[in-house]
């Protein structure tokens, strides 16, 4: 007589399943219709917009020694070359697509398409005329320093989404600590680093964002998990949800790599540096400071 082959399944293996069935469950539960029609309204005017001859888009940029109103806002939805335009439709996708799902899982979908809403229509008005600070003889396009008013957000909301689902005591005035931290990254990202001469000036400030990251942290009642492995754990066993945690660190921590190369020139047009770092500092500071003062208390 001949006994039958079985296999025993892993408790392990089911409920990591049973958990990431769960995770998809609730994100598409949690996605609106009108919603993905607001996101996906981004692409559909940038895509238009580059449909035009370009004799048109080229009147549409920002010319900085000849500025208009109208051209500083149409100026960040126009891109000459299929490259730019590419590289800005896959930031978006990637920025507000983790961005909404951090949101809509977190309870802060009024704080994102607020965010999104003064991103897109106000925030060119503010990056043209800031712009105005540096005069040369150039014109500036792209929605690239809207992309980094997007990335300034995102650790807005990734903090949000770690705070609802892994640690509650965490407190929102901590938040800055992560923007000091940031702002240090992207100074070594975008800075000559060196122990001499000009080279000095990327190191100090990532040097000073650190130190201010952590003092601000400390300041904030922040304290580091005793065990990280445990922690680590504690995030891994929740597929679905931690595996959200990670990738919105990676990209929040990763973007600015893109947004600020170390050879910002290239094909006979400069990388507007500066305009990046404004869109990501007003990104983070505008949408915090209306969290931090109740704005979006449900």
């Amino acid at each position: 007589m001949t006994t039958p082959a079985t296999d025993e399944r892993d408790p392990a293996d089911a409920a990591d399943r049973h958990a990431d069935r769960a995770f998809r469950h609730e994100l598409l539960a949690s996605v609106r219709t009108i919603d993905l029609l607001a996101l996906l309204a981004v692409p559909a005017v940038l895509l238009a917009v580059f449909a035009l001859p370009e004799a048109t888009r080229r009147s549409l940029a920002f010319a900085y020694t000849d500025p208009t109103l109208l051209s500083a806002f149409t100026a960040h939805y126009v891109h000459l070359g299929a490259d730019h335009l590419l590289g800005n439709l896959v930031g978006y996708g990637l920025l507000a697509g983790v961005g909404y799902a951090l949101a809509v899982l977190s309870g802060r979908r009024r704080l994102f398409f607020t965010a999104l809403a003064a991103f897109l229509l106000a925030f060119p008005f503010a990056l043209s005329a800031l712009n105005l600070a540096v005069p040369r003889d150039a014109i500036g396009f792209g929605f690239s320093g809207v992309n980094m008013a997007f990335a300034g957000l995102l650790p807005i909301l990734w903090y949000c989404y770690a705070r609802e689902r892994f640690a509650p005591a965490a407190s929102i005035a901590a938040l800055p600590a992560v923007f000091f931290a940031l702002v240090g990254w992207i100074a070594l990202l975008a800075l000559p680093v060196s122990t001499e001469g000009i080279g000095l000036a990327g190191l100090a400030i990532g040097i000073a964002g650190a130190l201010l990251a952590l003092l601000y942290a400390a300041s904030s009642g922040v304290r580091p998990p005793r065990s990280v492995r445990a922690r680590a754990k504690s995030v891994a066993s929740r597929p679905g949800y931690g595996d959200l945690l990670a990738v919105g660190a990676v990209v929040a921590v990763g973007y600015p790599v893109v947004g600020f190369p170390a050879d910002p020139a290239g094909d006979g047009s400069v990388v507007n540096l500066y305009v990046h770092f404004l869109g990501f500092c007003l990104g983070f500071i505008g949408p915090f400071a209306l969290l931090a003062g109740g704005a979006f208390d449900e």
